[in-house]
């Protein structure tokens, strides 16, 4: 394989960068030419596709987002949509694609390959749901920046002795929530992969309150519920003062941590490898520090898990 695309889908991630970056200059580092596939998927159906130099990727390994730009495409979950995007890459010579993004971008990617076009997977998505590795691009920054947040509200929280409810993102996947709500010391931690009871929930927050603890954090899995409703709730049943707090799209943003960069770099360059010796329809990973890579379709069937061992862990320590 001498000629690879590279393309980035679905939700941006800190990280996505540093991927595109290590797949450039891995390829050429091996002599293969690299094109870069502007738009997502959306882009490739309509041609954007330019040649990648050294160049192309300097000073970029620090920056969040994604330089080749990410939209989602209704119109490539159709087989015809996907033909369209094969006819541009065999139309720029393009032998082989690096796809970067989430569940959805896999789908694609597994796609392609199926129709006859070797595609690789490389897990970028802050919510870190990709069944096949145990974290994904963007995940460790994003936890950074929800950390951050957390700390800060905890500070105004214990000032005005106030609940504060903090919805943060993750889609149908707990790991933010669960990972944050840790670190930072939440008092309650709801997420997708667990139930609630909201009468313990209060019960627990009055508790608190009578050994003398004037605020809690309570970290909401956006899979969950609104922060907002939930925080309406906690008011109808125990009239606590509680405020709400929604970080929203400020979890996707900033540079990229060590740990980011790093798995980027990793994981880009083990997909340039396989594409090298012809295994398309591959999904690469990490496990246990080492990089892996698995069937694609097989990683689809999965089904993503938490540790619920961490949320053991933070009632314990919640007391």
């Amino acid at each position: 394989m001498k000629r690879i695309g590279v393309l980035t889908s679905g939700g941006d991630a800190p990280g996505m960068n540093a991927a595109v970056r290590a797949v450039v200059r891995k390829a050429i580092y091996h002599g293969v030419e690299v094109y870069g596939i502007y738009g997502g998927y959306s882009g490739l159906m309509n041609g954007n596709i330019e040649k990648l130099e050294l160049g192309s990727v300097g000073d970029i390994i620090h920056r969040g987002g994604t330089m080749l730009r990410s939209a989602r495409c209704e119109e490539f979950k159709t087989t015809d949509g996907q033909l369209k995007g094969i006819e541009q890459l065999k139309s720029a010579g393009i032998e082989g694609l690096v796809v970067i993004g989430g569940d959805g971008s896999y789908r694609g990617a597994k796609a392609l390959t199926e129709l006859g076009f070797p595609c690789v997977g490389v897990p970028g998505t802050i919510d870190n749901d990709i069944p096949g590795t145990q974290y994904t691009i963007g995940f460790d920054t994003a936890l950074n920046t929800v950390i951050e947040a957390v700390d800060r509200i905890r500070d105004t929280a214990q000032s005005h002795e106030r609940a504060f409810v903090i919805e943060v993102m993750g889609r149908n996947a707990g790991d933010i929530a669960l990972w944050s709500g840790l670190a930072g010391g939440a008092e309650t931690i709801l997420i997708p992969e667990d139930n609630y009871d909201m009468e313990d929930i209060c019960r627990r927050l009055l508790q608190a309150q009578e050994r003398g603890k004037k605020h809690s954090i309570i970290i909401v899995a956006e899979g969950v519920a609104s922060g907002v409703e939930f925080g309406k709730k906690i008011k109808e049943m125990i009239d606590f003062d509680t405020r709400v707090s929604i970080l929203g799209h400020i979890q996707r943003g900033g540079s990229p941590t060590v740990f980011d960069r790093v798995l980027a770099s990793r994981l880009g360059a083990r997909a340039v490898e396989l594409l090298i010796k012809g295994r398309g329809g591959r999904a690469v990973g990490m496990k246990n520090n080492q990089v892996i890579d698995n069937d694609i379709a097989a990683i689809l069937g999965e089904t993503h898990t938490v540790d619920m061992n961490l949320l053991t862990l933070s009632k314990e320590l919640s007391i």
